[in-house]
């Protein structure tokens, strides 16, 4: 399985990190903080499709701005609505 390459995860995290919401990835029955790189590193790889949960003060523009990175990267993503 190929991982997502490392220019991909900094920019998730760092995009992550702009927001106070709490933005997290979940894959099967895991549960990734995006704000942290080490979970990211541990998990992402390019041929998975993952749910993210935001929730939070500025969860619509998270996840405006989680969407457009995953694109960038080709990541799949479904951006749950809560």
């Amino acid at each position: 399985m190929p991982s997502a390459n490392n220019a991909a995860i900094v920019e998730i995290s760092q995009t992550a990190n702009k927001f106070r919401s709490s933005i997290v990835l979940q894959y099967d029955n895991k549960y990734i903080d995006v704000k942290s790189i080490l979970g990211l590193f541990t998990t992402l790889i390019s041929s998975s499709k993952y749910d993210l949960h935001v929730h939070g003060p500025d969860a619509d523009e998270a996840k405006a701005a989680m969407a457009e990175v995953f694109a960038k990267h080709n990541l799949e993503i479904n951006v749950v609505e809560e």
